[in-house]
């Protein structure tokens, strides 16, 4: 399989050099990306832009006020279960890979920083007025609190990826 830019996607669970991020709340993991897209050279690990994996970050947050478009595969829910306590309390692992469709879906093609950052820092805004409470597609339903923490570890996991230069 081929990324959008037609090159070999890399296997981001080998990805050397990643910086170590950790947020408790979404507003640092706003800051943090806001001083991304500040620096303007940014280099990228992982297989998508800057741009790509701010709105990505926008849109699982959005998705989880506004329900998600499918479920993951039973099999897939099965083994969620075994996994979800662990990942909500020490945050996800790299190297899942979304089905073909759900990457489209997830990563739009493209998108500049500052739109992606603008539609992260919207979506932010959103789950401090609204409840986030639209089952996840494989672990199923979440509280708002466990849905927060989720999206913590989420955007860690992403912008580790991230390296300003």
């Amino acid at each position: 399989m081929t990324t959008t830019t037609g090159v070999e996607p890399v296997d981001s669970a080998k990805v050397q050099g990643r910086r170590a991020v950790t947020f408790k709340t979404l507003d640092e993991a706003l800051a943090d990306a806001e001083s991304l897209v500040a620096c303007q050279n940014v280099r990228m690990l992982g297989n998508h832009s800057l741009g790509q994996l701010l709105a990505h970050l926008g849109i699982a947050i959005d998705s989880s006020i506004d329900g998600f478009s499918g479920r993951a595969p039973w099999v897939i829910r099965m083994l969620a279960k075994t996994i979800k306590g662990r990942i909500l309390k020490k945050g996800m692992r790299p190297g899942f890979r979304l089905p073909s469709g759900r990457e489209r879906d997830a990563f739009p093609v493209e998108v500049s920083p500052a739109e992606g950052l603008e539609k992260f820092r919207a979506a932010i805004a959103r789950c401090g007025k609204e409840r986030m409470t639209s089952p996840h597609p494989a672990f199923g339903r979440l509280c708002h609190d466990d849905w927060y923490r989720l999206h913590c570890h989420h955007a860690a996991l992403h912008l580790s990826f991230c390296l300003p230069e």
